[in-house]
C-alpha cells in the first residue's frame, strides 16, 4: 500500500507547486482580471439573463449561479480549481493508461505551469469551464467502457460546453463517431448523442422565444465574413449583385487588418450594408458570402487557416489579432479602470454591474509583491509554441501505436478540432489555444500506453506463471497462461474444463 502511494508523490508534488502559483495569483489580483468587451458581457447577461444573438450564455449561466455570493475573487477560485481538476483528470487517465506515475505527471506540467493558462483562468472569461467540462465529459467516456449513466452525463457535459463556447460544438460528432467505432458503439453513441442534444435544444428553445428562430446565435455569417474576407476576390466569386456591395475595398483591404480587428471596424462592408450584423436576414447572407469565398479560393481559405495554425506552433509570439487584445493575455502591474458610461444587456454601465455583482466598489486590485512575481514568472514560464506542435505530432503517432487507438482518436481528433475550427470559423487568437493544451497533452501521454503496457503484462505473465507452476500441472500451466493473456473468455472457460477432471 505504501509503495502505491509514494508513486504517486511526482505528481502531488507537482500539484501542490500548481496551488502556489494560482495562490499567488489570488494575492496579487484579488478579484478577477477583466477582459474587455467579452467580460464586461458575460457580466451584464449574468444580471440581466436573455438569449444574445452574438454569443451563447452558458457562461453567464455560471456567473448568476454564483452571484448571491457578491464575490469575484469566489469565480477566480473556482476556475483556478477547474485548472487543477484538469490536470487531475489527464494525470489520472494517463495512469489508468498503464503509464509509469512519474510520465504521467511529466504529462500535466504544462496544465499546472504554464502562466498563460494560469492567467487564462484568473480572467472573468469562459475558456476555464470550457476546458473544464470537455475534460470532465471525456474523463468519463474514457473510464473503460463506460455504464449507460456515464454516456448520459458526458453527454449532457459536452452539451453544455457548447453553450459556454459554441466552437465547442464540432466536438459533438467527433465524439458521436468515435463512439460508434468501439465495441458496443451501436448503443453508446446514440444514447451519448441524445443526451448531447438535451441542453441544445433547451437553449434554441429560449432562443426562439425571444429572436423567433431556433439556433444558439445569428451571429456565425459576420465572423466567417471576417475570415474569408480578406483573401475575398468579387472578380473570382462572381457573387449575386446583393452581395458585392461585401467585397473589401482596396482601402480596406491595404490595412491588412486581421478578421478578429476587422469585424468591428465602423468601415466594415457589412455594418455599411446591414447595419446589425447579427440579424438574422444579415446572418444568412453573411454565412453565403462567405462560403462562396472558400469554394471559389479554396487555396486561399487553407492558406489562412495555415497561418493561424502555425502562429500557434511558432516560437514568436505574434500581436494577433491586435496588439491591445494580446496585452490583456499578461499580468499587469496597474489596476484595470471599468467603463462608467457603457452598459451591456441594458444595465447602466461596465462599473455598475461589477460593483453590483461584487456588493463593492473594489472590482479590481493590483497587490505588490505578488503582482511582480507573476509578471516575473509570466516571462519564463509557459509553453512554447514548437513544443505544443510537437505534442500533437505525438498524439497523431498515439492515433496509430496506443493501447487503445479509438481512446487516442477522440482526444487527438478533440484537440485537433479545438484548435483548428476556431481559426477556420472566425480568427486565430491566443485563448482560443490554450483549452486544447490539456487535451494535447493527454493524446500525446496515450502514444506510449502500449509500451509500457508490453512491459506490465510481461511482469504479470512471469508472477503468474510462478504461481501456476505451483498450483497446476504444467500442460494445463501453459493452456492457462495463454488463455489469460490472449483468448477470450470463452477459451478461458474451456481451459479450465481438462484442468479439473482426474
Amino acid at each position: 500500500m505504501t509503495g502505491k502511494i509514494l508513486r504517486h508523490v511526482p505528481f502531488l508534488v507537482a500539484l501542490l507547486g500548481g496551488v502556489a502559483v494560482r495562490w499567488t495569483v489570488m494575492l496579487g489580483y484579488p478579484g478577477v482580471l477583466w477582459f474587455t468587451g467579452d467580460s464586461y458581457f458575460y457580466l451584464g447577461r449574468a444580471l440581466r439573463s436573455s438569449p444574445s444573438p452574438s454569443k451563447t450564455l452558458g457562461y453567464s449561466f455560471f456567473l448568476d449561479a454564483l452571484e448571491a455570493a457578491h464575490s469575484l475573487a469566489l469565480v477566480a477560485g473556482l476556475q483556478h480549481a477547474m485548472g487543477l481538476a484538469v490536470a487531475v483528470m489527464v494525470y489520472v487517465l494517463l495512469c489508468r493508461a498503464g503509464l509509469p506515475a512519474w510520465l504521467a505527471a511529466l504529462f500535466t506540467l504544462p496544465v499546472l505551469y504554464d502562466a498563460y493558462q494560469v492567467q487564462l483562468e484568473h480572467l472573468l472569461m469562459s475558456e476555464a469551464l470550457f476546458t473544464f467540462l470537455i475534460a470532465a465529459s471525456l474523463a468519463l467516456l474514457l473510464w473503460r467502457t463506460p455504464a449507460w449513466w456515464m454516456l448520459v452525463a458526458a453527454g449532457l457535459l459536452l452539451g453544455y460546453a457548447v453553450l459556454v463556447r459554441s466552437a465547442g460544438a464540432p466536438l459533438i460528432p467527433v465524439v458521436f463517431v468515435v463512439l460508434l467505432l468501439r465495441r458496443g458503439g451501436w448503443r453508446h453513441a446514440p444514447l451519448f448523442g441524445a443526451a448531447a442534444a438535451v441542453p441544445l435544444l433547451a437553449y434554441m428553445a429560449w432562443f426562439h422565444g425571444t429572436h423567433g428562430t431556433y439556433g444558439l446565435t445569428t451571429s456565425d455569417g459576420i465572423y466567417l465574413w471576417g475570415r474569408t474576407a480578406p483573401f475575398a476576390e468579387c472578380a473570382e466569386m462572381k457573387p449575386p449583385s446583393h452581395m458585392e456591395g461585401l467585397c473589401l475595398t482596396p482601402e480596406l483591404r491595404a490595412k491588412g487588418e486581421a478578421p478578429g480587428r476587422l469585424i468591428w471596424t465602423s468601415e466594415a462592408p457589412p455594418r455599411v450594408v446591414f447595419g446589425n450584423v447579427v440579424g438574422e436576414e444579415a446572418n444568412r447572407v453573411l454565412r453565403e458570402f462567405a462560403i462562396r469565398a472558400m469554394v471559389a479560393q479554396p487555396g486561399a481559405y487553407l492558406g489562412a487557416i495555415g497561418d493561424g495554425v502555425g502562429m500557434a506552433f511558432s516560437p514568436e509570439r505574434f500581436p494577433h489579432p491586435t496588439a491591445s487584445t494580446e496585452a490583456l493575455y499578461h499580468f499587469s502591474d496597474r489596476r484595470q479602470l471599468l467603463p462608467a458610461g457603457k452598459s451591456y444587456a441594458g444595465g447602466v454601465s461596465v462599473l455598475s454591474d461589477a460593483v453590483q455583482y461584487e456588493g463593492s466598489h473594489e472590482v479590481s486590485r493590483v497587490v505588490q509583491p505578488y503582482a511582480d512575481r507573476m509578471i516575473a514568472y509570466q516571462e519564463r514560464v509557459y509553453l512554447p509554441g514548437p513544443l505544443l506542435g510537437v505534442l500533437f505530432g505525438v498524439g497523431a503517432v498515439g492515433v496509430l501505436a496506443a493501447r487503445d487507438r479509438r481512446a487516442a482518436l477522440m482526444v487527438w481528433g478533440g484537440a485537433v478540432v479545438l484548435l483548428v475550427f476556431p481559426i477556420a470559423s472566425a480568427d486565430f487568437d491566443y485563448r482560443y489555444v490554450l483549452p486544447t493544451v490539456p487535451f494535447a497533452c493527454l493524446a500525446a501521454g496515450l502514444a506510449f500506453s502500449r509500451l509500457f503496457a508490453r512491459e506490465e503484462l510481461g511482469e504479470m505473465a512471469s508472477e503468474g506463471a510462478g504461481r501456476e507452476r505451483e498450483a497446476v500441472p504444467a500442460p494445463a500451466s501453459r493452456a492457462l497462461r495463454v488463455s489469460r493473456w490472449w483468448g477470450s473468455p470463452g477459451s478461458r472457460r474451456r481451459a479450465k474444463g481438462p484442468a479439473s477432471e482426474p
